[in-house]
């Protein structure tokens, strides 16, 4: 009864204010710091398997659990009852909150200071200055590419600087990487004619404007282009380097803190690096852009890097939405050591497992990679990652030689670091460890480290204290509370609905892989070779997307299942205005059985047991494999369709007297089933 009436109250607190909302600001960080099962999880008991959570669902009764959680795409979705979506999707569900309060729930847990704003016509505006933000931020990635590739300066000088860095065309297009001209306003003046305002160029950053003669020019002219994009695949901002030997110049510029870009909040390389992560369950940290690319391009995909700044904790979240294991890599110089202790505090005050790899002094991750090669580079972080507390250790104990005083220092250093550590276990261990290293009494250290959380208790509940006196209280609100608890009843909990057929059981098989492979992987890149004309051969690149809507276009083929329809329709028509796809929509998508039929196929619920990798039993995955399945997919759908049609013409064959009709449903029939022999030797498998 008590746990109920908190709920309650917890609940009335939450209540919004008529025509106020929540801006797209706020918004957005909220969804960035929440962890999909740490939400569900203070409702639903889950356990791990593989990169996913399950559990027993909340909505029905269930006696096997068939409750899926992915951190790493951040969903849910219940194979029994067909209920998914996202963190605020199970909030609204299992809390009953409406939209703004299940936000302010979220926000209250992970500490996020929200105000409410009267919606205006002034904030339609802001919403829609966001959006010329990004349009113009992508209009820009694009142009720098193209410049790359297609302008004489742009190859002499960009295309040749990377190539001097070891770095592959495939890579440099998976990344975006461009070049800006090395002229005063070459894209601030094709932005315009392309129908950019100032005020939208200067708000991003790309063009600075003089306050005392208003003229114009480039930010990044002269520079080699790093795009840095969001989780979900779209441009916030750029970084730029200098390839010019001005002194005065800076080495990198990157793009203003703006409406959608926040350096803090931002990872380089989390794009093209998050779903490397979560099926490594680990993220290396590095400190550069070249680095991050040339991690990728030696095969440690799950890397990233920070974008200009010092680690944040708002950085931290990012990556522990896909994992909590974390390996620093630093230059094996001095500052590269500092750099990784300052970053320490912060991952172990987020609850990371945090490693470190140092490098030779004077080597970095891209060097190394270029001077020995991928291989050697995967071997020496796999023999050289190093526990950060015993590192740090160590480290600061050279310095302190013989000095009593400096060793206490060290010690209490040590403990507070330790003290950091939220896990018992962890922390004990560490405790162990570091005793026998400093050759201090374990109880000695034992009692500084309770001093030492205690103390960070403390500072913790102060900053959670409201400002003002905390011995007034409002009189009404207590009584208020008291009358809740002595007067409230809860309601009798809702009928739970029964579990429903699983949609993908309506779609055939080909075409429920097509949009599987849409949704999970349709912008990866897949290479292949053609012959050119001079004889010679050129590589040629396609996402997955392009190639599976090129292909069922060039044949006029669609989905007979309408929820598959409608996906891969979305695919066709954001791929034909130029723009990215973002599968992402069909987790809040308001079309209930869409958004759980989008979900079912982007929840992968099969893993490999580790079991088998301890016996040494290597089995490929689909991603290993992609190419390959795409082409078999491809061929079955078509497979199904040309059957479709054949058993049409048989059903035709039987109403059909003319016999001129005859001889043409006879050719028909003829041409398909050569069609389907066809297919079924592409496949590999004999078809009568």
């Amino acid at each position: 009864m008590v746990l109920f009436y908190i709920i309650y109250i917890k609940k009335k607190s939450y209540l919004c204010t008529p025509n106020r909302m929540i801006d797209q600001e706020t918004i957005q960080r909220i969804m960035d710091a929440s962890r999909i099962e740490e939400v569900i999880g203070d409702f639903v008991s889950l356990k791990k398997r593989g990169a996913n959570h399950i559990g027993c669902c909340p909505f029905h009764n269930e006696k096997t659990p068939s409750f899926y959680v992915s951190p790493s795409k951040g969903i849910f979705k219940c194979f029994g009852c067909g209920e998914a979506g996202d963190v605020v999707a199970f909030l609204k569900k299992h809390e009953h909150f409406n939209y703004p309060e299940a936000l302010r729930y979220l926000a209250q847990k992970y500490n996020i200071e929200i105000h409410e704003e009267e919606q205006t016509e002034e904030q339609k505006e802001r919403q829609n200055e966001r959006d010329a933000l990004f349009h113009v931020s992508e209009f820009a990635q694009k142009y720098f590419a193209d410049l790359l590739y297609n302008d004489e300066m742009g190859r002499a000088v960009g295309l040749s600087y990377f190539h001097s860095r070891g770095l592959s065309d495939e890579v440099i297009k998976n990344f975006g990487l461009g070049y800006c001209l090395d002229e005063w306003s070459n894209f601030t003046d094709h932005a315009r004619r392309s129908g950019y305002s100032d005020a939208v160029l200067e708000k991003t950053g790309l063009t600075i404007f003089k306050e005392d003669t208003h003229k114009s020019y480039d930010r990044f002219r002269g520079r080699v282009m790093f795009p840095i994009y969001s989780i979900s695949g779209r441009v916030l901002g750029f970084s730029g380097r200098v390839l010019s030997s001005e002194k005065q110049a800076a080495k990198y510029v990157n793009s203003p803190d703006s409406d959608i870009y926040n350096k803090s909040r931002t990872l380089y390389g989390l794009y093209q690096a998050r779903s490397a992560i979560a099926k490594a369950n680990k993220c290396y940290l590095v400190e550069g852009n070249i680095d991050v690319i040339s991690m990728h391009q030696s095969g440690v995909e799950n890397t990233v890097a920070s974008c200009g700044t010092s680690l944040t904790t708002e950085q931290i979240r990012l990556i522990k939405r896909y994992t909590p294991n974390v390996t620093v890599l630093y230059d094996g110089d001095s500052a590269g050591i500092k750099a990784a202790l300052r970053a320490v505090n912060l991952l172990f005050a987020e609850g990371m497992h945090v490693r470190v790899v140092l490098f030779p002094d004077g080597e970095d991750p891209d060097s190394y990679a270029q001077k020995y090669g991928s291989t050697q580079l995967q071997d020496y972080l796999a023999t050289h990652e190093d526990n950060f507390v015993m590192f740090k250790t160590r480290v600061l104990l050279d310095d302190v030689k013989d000095d009593p005083i400096r060793k206490a220092e060290l010690v209490k250093e040590t403990v507070n670091t330790i003290a950091l550590v939220p896990d018992l276990l962890e922390r004990t261990e560490y405790i162990s460890q570091c005793a026998h290293l400093l050759n201090v009494p374990e109880e000695a250290l034992t009692n500084e480290l309770a001093k030492a959380i205690n103390q960070n208790r403390l500072k913790s509940y102060e900053q959670q204290q409201p400002q003002e006196n905390p011995n007034t209280q409002n009189p009404q609100n207590t009584q208020n509370t008291q009358i809740i608890q002595n007067t409230q009843t809860p309601p009798s909990p809702p009928t739970p609905p029964s579990p429903q057929p699983s949609l993908l059981v309506q779609a055939p098989a080909a075409e429920r892989h097509l949009v599987q492979l849409l949704l999970n992987y349709g912008d990866q890149t897949l290479t292949q070779s053609v012959p050119a004309d001079d004889g010679t051969t050129q590589e040629i690149s396609f996402t997955v997307a392009q190639v599976i809507v090129s292909d069922l276009q060039a044949d006029e083929l669609s989905f007979s299942d309408p929820l598959c329809q409608k996906i891969y329709t979305y695919y066709c028509d954001t791929l034909a205005r130029g723009d990215a796809p973002d599968a992402s929509r069909f987790i809040t998508a308001d079309d209930e059985a869409l958004r759980s039929f989008a979900i079912s196929l982007m929840l992968d619920t099969f893993r490999i047991s580790d079991t088998w990798r301890a016996k040494q039993i290597f089995v490929s995955t689909l991603e290993d494999n992609l190419q390959a399945d795409l082409t078999e997919t491809l061929l079955s759908f078509k497979l199904g369709c040309v059957n479709a049609r054949i058993a049409d013409n048989a059903r035709r064959f039987g109403s059909v007297k003319d016999d001129d009709d005859l001889m043409l449903l006879l050719n028909e029939k003829k041409q398909l089933v050569e069609l389907r022999r066809q297919i079924g030797m592409a496949l590999h498998r004999v078809i009568d």
